[in-house]
């Protein structure tokens, strides 16, 4: 099986990310096939999914489990890769801009965020993706820098209930303040080394292990899922850092080996158990079958290790 030709058989979201990421195509020819997320295929379909005032099933978050939300979709569009500056992505994100407030924190404005540090990481994520930085984005890392625990990490939980960091919180956190980075280019040094810390708590544990013990911390780390939504997982993980960082730090390699542990003998990645709740639609394969999104993530992290190492 060529692999990725299967990949490229697919909706314009992995297409476009395969020829970056996989085959260096020419910039023209990737923003070509970037520009039809919004146009085609599961992008233009969240898109259109959104009513008139914004709210994508009905509420900003999704209390009860729900994946349908104003957070869970935008966070799919920016896995997506759609591109922020299409019209109908710049309509969808005024209508989310002008009307839709967390409704349990003081009606603040959703780009403001809230309080949970996961929650807030990911708000950060999106307002940077897709344009939406300032006096929102500025209170969110006034509260993300404010709440990092002394062992480098976060936790939504109250610090009366936990001092110890969550894998989970503290990847959320790091993909916001590294896409903050990126859009911002020169950030204040503060939000660099407390980026810094995070990445330090993640790999002084290999990504999925006890520091004390060196066990795995969580079986779910290992269960690879597309979307992730607040979910950590080793791939999850990787992928931040090849995004971050230009060479890997030499403790992703037992990441990186579990990671190869788990490609079929046909080179492709299978489906996880998906996490709970009700969504829009599949963008996945069925768990137990051969998955695009983690074949595609697998593929790109290898290709950074192995370049990165090598050069």
């Amino acid at each position: 099986m060529d692999v990725t030709e299967w990949l490229l058989e697919s909706d314009p979201s992995i297409r476009w990310q395969v020829m970056a990421d996989l085959l260096d195509e020419p910039p023209e020819a990737v923003a070509v096939e970037r520009s039809r997320v919004a146009t085609e295929g599961w992008g233009a379909r969240l898109l259109a999914l959104q009513p008139d005032d914004g709210y994508w099933g009905g509420d900003e978050y999704g209390m009860h489990g729900e994946r349908t939300s104003v957070t869970w979709t935008l966070h799919l569009l920016r896995r997506l890769g759609i591109d922020p500056d299409a019209p109908p992505v710049r309509a969808a994100i005024a209508r989310v801009r002008d009307n839709v407030k967390w409704r349990e924190w003081d009606d603040l404005p959703y780009f403001h965020g809230e309080v949970e540090e996961c929650v807030n990481g990911g708000v950060l994520a999106l307002g940077a993706y897709f344009g939406e930085l300032g006096e929102g984005s500025d209170r969110i890392i006034a509260r993300l820098l404010q709440e990092q625990l002394d062992d480098g990490g976060w936790n939504c939980e109250p610090r009366e209930e936990s001092d110890r960091s969550s894998f989970d919180s503290t990847i959320c956190v790091l993909e916001g303040l590294l896409e903050y980075e990126r859009a911002i280019g020169d950030t204040d040094a503060s939000i660099t080394e407390a980026r810094r810390r995070g990445e330090e708590y993640l790999l002084e544990r290999s990504l999925f292990r006890r520091r004390s013990t060196g066990e795995l911390v969580r079986d779910r780390y290992t269960n690879l899922i597309f979307p992730p939504y607040w979910l950590y997982d080793v791939l999850r993980s990787l992928d931040y850092f090849r995004v971050a960082h230009d060479r890997p730090d030499p403790r992703v390699a037992d990441a990186i080996d579990l990671l190869l542990s788990k490609r079929g003998d046909d080179g492709r990645w299978l489906a996880g158990e998906p996490w709970h709740g009700e969504v829009h639609f599949a963008v996945d394969a069925s768990p137990g079958e051969p998955s695009r999104w983690n074949t595609l993530r697998a593929l790109r992290v290898l290709r950074w290790y192995d370049y990165s190492t090598q050069s």
